[in-house]
């Protein structure tokens, strides 16, 4: 059986006996779900039950490429990882770029499925067809940069390595993966997953290639896309300064988290500017595995304490570690960042968590003995950095921040719960539903949790009339664009979301494609018969259903785990407590509203925010329909 755009194999590891079995790829996988986050999905569904701990050798945590990954294709270069979340108890997720992704499809998997425990730290080494679990006691303990440099003088010089920390062995709950030295898995904890697997890396080398169904054809469309990429002003802004071009914008709308999303407005926010990085602190220009846009950017501080030079920070690092701590000290955030790309930890939970303890200090809710004696209050970037040693560690205070906001609150107890700032357990990335409704619906309804990245949608908050117009029809304007209206939000976060779950199948970035806007599903509907020679891909309606099912798919599985409309809910800071400054002041989120409409555009109850089982069958998911009816979670 010939495979296009896949190498038609995959991997079942067994930390536990030590085995590896290596099966061809199912080409009925491939047709439902395309791959990436889609066979995640599937196979998460079919192995992870609702019994199923986190941390326990049950837990499956698959790594998976997509048809698109390694080719020429722009910003090809990206993988995932999935399991059950050690954050939120339900979906987990997530993504890097780099250039580990297209080297599995070298060495000729399409994916690994990971189950079970070692009894002693492990690594795998991938390299051309073969798989190997050797010992990693060496490395167990070494921060990220150094482990990858050792095991790379064990295996190859010129292998991609994957990598925990401190933080994913001491099981720190929102601990990520670093791919590549700088790229990190971050969010859901998955880097915890990997610690109670006790395995340390994934080093991989291949010599292997992809092979495309209909070569010219995709030539022709990937020289055009490329070139659109290039010529597109937003794409050439972020090749020039990076995502922290962010920081200035959102300052401009009032949409800069600040002090613990207090407000959307900060007072030192030109210290963290792109230009201002720019200027002070710019030494180069990094890129991912075929992307022209070039946006990592690499930073050199010569301040003390904050001696360093690293790629990074994010715009989502940026406001973490400054203006949600008051904090305008730019080397201190470069060097926050740093530390979290070595001891492997999420820099958005881990400024969150920051920011929540801040916070209690000064409502007095948490006395300063109780922070370790830290001089904890905005701005002071000596004490945040101090925290981030202890939250890797699980030392002192940093032992209880490790749980995330969520579990950290509800032990402190005396009012902290209105200060942690999450949804469904993760922490709330760097955007408010206060100044762009959408983001406030999309936060409350992925399947992650307070996620920015599964269905954030731009167009109607940066001004994109067109665009919409194109998506939604010319009738929706002016309000699917105005961020402080709620009227047809729904619909875009829906689409938004389809869309977004086909770009994870793919794999291709979210930068081109969710913003600048330069990519959408008709381009996907180009490449993918291109690069596979399946037909069926051709088709915008097929290749949306696909999108759709998958959505449907993961809130089956958080349904299966407890999931309702109860859990669609913002922080009360978002729904309740207006926006005290800037263009927003004075605003709140109507979560209700759009809760309705969204539940409405799926087939999904409205009381209970759970598919419906006409919904499911549309969707070719009646074997999910069946085992949430025989659960009793089904609406009747």
């Amino acid at each position: 059986m010939r495979y296009y755009g896949y190498v038609g194999k995959y991997a079942r590891i067994n930390l536990t006996n030590g085995t590896v079995c290596i099966k061809p790829t199912p080409k009925s996988l491939a047709r439902a779900f395309i791959g990436g986050s889609g066979f995640a999905a599937r196979i998460l569904w079919d192995e992870v039950g609702p019994e199923v701990d986190p941390l326990s050798p049950e837990n499956r945590l698959v790594i998976a490429t997509g048809p698109v990954t390694g080719t020429a294709w722009p910003t090809a270069g990206r993988y995932m990882m999935a399991a059950k979340s050690p954050l939120t108890g339900i979906w987990g997720e997530s993504h890097a770029g780099g250039h580990l992704g297209p080297e599995i499809k070298y060495a000729g998997f399409d994916f690994l499925v990971i189950e079970g425990r070692s009894p002693e730290p492990v690594y795998l080494y991938l390299n051309d067809g073969r798989i190997e679990i050797l010992p990693a006691g060496d490395f167990w303990g070494l921060m990220v940069h150094e482990a990858v440099d050792e095991l790379k003088r064990e295996t190859d010089l010129n292998a991609h390595v994957a990598c925990i920390g401190p933080a994913g062995e001491k099981l720190v709950r929102f601990a990520a993966v670093i791919s590549d030295y700088h790229r990190a898995h971050g969010r859901t904890g998955m880097g915890a997953v990997w610690g109670s697997k006790r395995l340390k890396a994934l080093v991989v080398r291949g010599h292997g290639s992809v092979e495309v169904a209909r070569f010219e054809q995709f030539m022709e469309i990937m020289q055009e896309a490329h070139q659109r990429g290039v010529e597109h002003p937003q794409a050439q802004a972020l090749a020039e300064y990076g995502t922290p071009l962010l920081v200035a914008y959102k300052q401009s709308i009032g949409e800069l988290p600040t002090k613990n999303h207090w407000t959307g407005v900060f007072d030192g926010a030109e210290n963290l500017m792109a230009e201002t990085l720019k200027e002070r602190y710019w030494v180069r220009t990094r890129a991912c595995f075929a992307c022209r846009t070039r946006c990592k950017k690499v930073y050199k501080s010569t301040q003390e304490p904050y001696v360093v030079t690293s790629e990074g920070p994010e715009y989502e690092a940026i406001y973490s570690f400054g203006s949600n701590l008051g904090n305008d000290n730019f080397p201190s955030i470069l060097y926050a960042n740093y530390l979290c790309n070595q001891y492997g930890l999420d820099a958005i939970s881990t400024g969150c968590t920051i920011a929540f303890l801040t916070e209690c200090v000064e409502k007095g809710i948490v006395s300063r003995e109780e922070v370790d004696g830290l001089d904890l209050k905005w701005g002071n970037h000596e004490a945040f950095i101090e925290l981030i040693h202890k939250i890797a560690k699980r030392e002192g205070i940093g032992n209880l921040l490790a749980e995330g906001v969520k579990r950290a609150a509800e032990k402190i107890g005396r009012g902290a719960e209105y200060y942690a700032l999450h949804v469904k357990g993760m922490e709330v990335s760097g955007q408010d539903g206060r100044t762009h409704r959408s983001i406030g619906l999309s936060h409350a309804v992925a399947s992650r949790g307070a996620d920015h990245l599964r269905g954030l949608v731009t167009v109607d908050q940066l001004g994109y009339e067109e665009i919409a117009a194109e998506r939604w029809g010319r009738d929706k304007l002016p309000e699917i664009c105005n961020p402080y209206s709620e009227k047809w939000k729904a619909l875009a976060v829906k689409t938004t979301e389809d869309v977004y779950a086909l770009r994870d199948t793919l794999i291709v970035c979210w930068y081109t494609v969710s913003w600048p806007p330069i990519y959408w599903v008709e381009d996907f509907a180009r490449v993918l018969p291109a690069v596979t020679g399946e037909d069926a891909f051709g088709k915008v309606d097929e290749l949306l259903r696909i999108g759709e099912r998958i959505v449907n798919l993961e809130r089956c599985f958080n349904v299966r785990e407890g999931i309702t409309r109860k859990d669609d809910r913002l922080p009360e800071r978002f729904t309740k407590e207006p926006m005290p400054q800037g263009p927003g002041k004075g605003q709140t989120v109507n979560l209700d509203i759009m809760l309705d409409e969204y539940y409405d555009l799926r087939g999904w109850d409205k009381k209970t925010g759970i598919p419906k089982r006409e919904t499911l069958e549309k969707l070719q998911l009646q074997k999910q329909a069946e085992e949430l009816a025989r659960m009793g979670k089904l609406p009747t």
